[in-house]
């Protein structure tokens, strides 16, 4: 054989080995490429869930196994610290709610004792003024027991299907003195024909008096308070409306959360002590629905409740 055909087939198989390396090579990058991105999109859907499950992905790559060791246990630390975070969650929830019902008990003594003296000398404009700041702290306490036994579970709320109807019609109703007195011009849109939705009563009822009473307390300057009724599918939507002041857009998710205040006047005023929305809130969530705002400052404000709706023709079939 010639030093020609020998150089010509060393030649061939330095090509070849040279093939192999660089396909292995490829191959291997390609296979760990493939595992990160298998890796990653556990991690996505694990991060968008909330979950507590952990990354799954069969290699016998070291690094790639020590890369997967590493997330699952700062997972695990994750999902310790969620934990951790909610145990004291409700622990403190139920601390405020047990504060709250014994601040309640001496107040009530108070508020007692300053009813006496004020009927003892009804003149006396210092103690009807001290009474009334006595009854809005007790009001206070109230909001913040209701509020606290919501947040922590304590509160037993049955559903059952409601007549939505008339629930609006009572509310309203209800409020019809103070507006006849403040000149208010009323809309009511409810359908003459039941409408049922998934809910309670005493719970629905809370809800509409804290809109309504916001609507017309804080939204006075436009002199109009609408209730509209309606039923889309399978939801039930009540609408609260006023033409006050309004709130900015940037503020319309904020309103819900407790304690929240803001510098504008008038929504700070509408939170007052920043519970009677986020009590509001709380009630619609649990009734399997949601309370959502929707404002165009000096325009329109509407508070929409949102509830799942009852098929009454469904139900009597």
């Amino acid at each position: 054989m010639s030093d020609r055909t020998i150089i010509f087939f060393l030649l061939v198989l330095t090509a070849v080995l040279a093939a192999v390396v660089l396909y292995q090579r490829f191959a291997f990058s390609r296979g760990i490429r493939t595992k990160l991105k298998q890796i990653s999109r556990q991690l996505e859907n694990i991060s968008n869930s909330d979950s507590d499950e952990k990354v799954m992905v069969f290699t016998e790559e070291p690094s790639l196994m020590e890369l997967e060791g590493g997330i699952n246990r700062l997972l695990i630390d994750r999902q310790r610290a969620k934990a951790d975070f909610k145990r004291s969650e409700i622990a403190s929830k139920k601390m405020l709610a047990n504060i709250s019902h014994d601040i309640k008990t001496p107040l009530t003594v108070i508020l007692g004792y300053l009813e006496i003296m004020r009927l003892a000398d009804p003149g006396d404009e210092r103690l009807k003024k001290v009474e009334n700041k006595a009854k809005q702290v007790m009001d206070l306490i109230h909001q913040f027991f209701t509020l606290a036994k919501l947040e922590a579970g304590d509160t037993n709320i049955t559903l059952s299907k409601i007549n939505v109807s008339e629930i609006c019609r009572e509310s309203a109703l209800g409020f019809y003195e103070i507006l006849s007195q403040k000149d208010f011009q009323v809309e009511i849109s409810i359908p003459e024909s039941p409408v049922y939705a998934q809910g309670e009563k005493d719970a629905l009822q809370r809800i509409l008096f804290n809109l309504l009473s916001n609507a017309i307390r804080y939204g006075s300057d436009g002199k109009y308070l609408g209730i509209f009724l309606r039923e889309e599918k399978d939801s039930v939507f009540i609408d609260v409306v006023d033409r006050g002041k309004g709130i900015e857009e940037e503020f319309t998710d904020s309103v819900f959360e407790r304690l929240y205040t803001m510098e504008d006047s008038r929504n700070r005023e509408m939170q007052g002590n920043g519970l009677g929305l986020a009590i509001a809130k709380n009630l619609a969530v649990q009734l399997g629905g949601d309370l959502s705002l929707d404002s165009i400052p000096n325009s329109k404000t509407v508070f929409t409740v949102r509830l799942k709706s009852v098929s009454y023709r469904h139900d009597m079939a």
